[in-house]
């Protein structure tokens, strides 16, 4: 019995979307894999990413989808707004599930115990560790500011 990939089963996933003539699936899955061809070929020789790596790639993915998404908003185009949602939603099915306001606070104060941290100048020795526990399942933003509010109050 062999293990599929991310890749393979976001490739598998694409054909049953043409199949099934879900144009808004079949775009979504299309652009993740142009991406992933991307940054497999990127650099001084093309080499197969992990299941890691793809999972990065499709992260910032849906980044720019969410920020795309908060940018149409803001500028009145509901319309263009909703498709980046929905694209958004696609990518979401193939990330980690995010973790919640509780579990990334708690996550920062064992980073922040682990490093003996004290204040702010050690943000950047909290952030690492604590982005290793993290591993995509929380934007780096969200992550800063819990690192920010625990170091300043400390």
């Amino acid at each position: 019995m062999s293990e599929t990939s991310l890749k393979e089963q976001v490739q598998h996933d694409l054909h049953d979307a043409m199949r099934a003539h879900d144009a808004v699936r079949a775009g979504t899955l299309r652009m993740a894999l142009t991406a992933i061809t991307t940054e497999e070929v990127a650099g001084t020789e093309a080499r197969e990413l992990s299941d890691a790596e793809v999972l990065k790639v499709l992260a910032k993915e849906a980044k720019k989808r969410k920020e795309a998404s908060t940018a149409y908003t803001g500028a009145g185009r509901p319309e263009l707004a909703e498709r980046e949602d929905a694209e958004l939603a696609v990518l979401e099915g193939y990330l980690p599930a995010q973790l919640d306001d509780a579990e990334l606070e708690r996550i920062v104060e064992e980073a922040i115990a682990a490093t003996g941290a004290s204040g702010m100048r050690d943000m950047g020795r909290v952030m690492k560790a604590a982005q290793a526990v993290v591993a995509g399942r929380a934007d780096g933003g969200r992550v800063s500011a819990i690192v920010k509010a625990l170091l300043s109050a400390g």
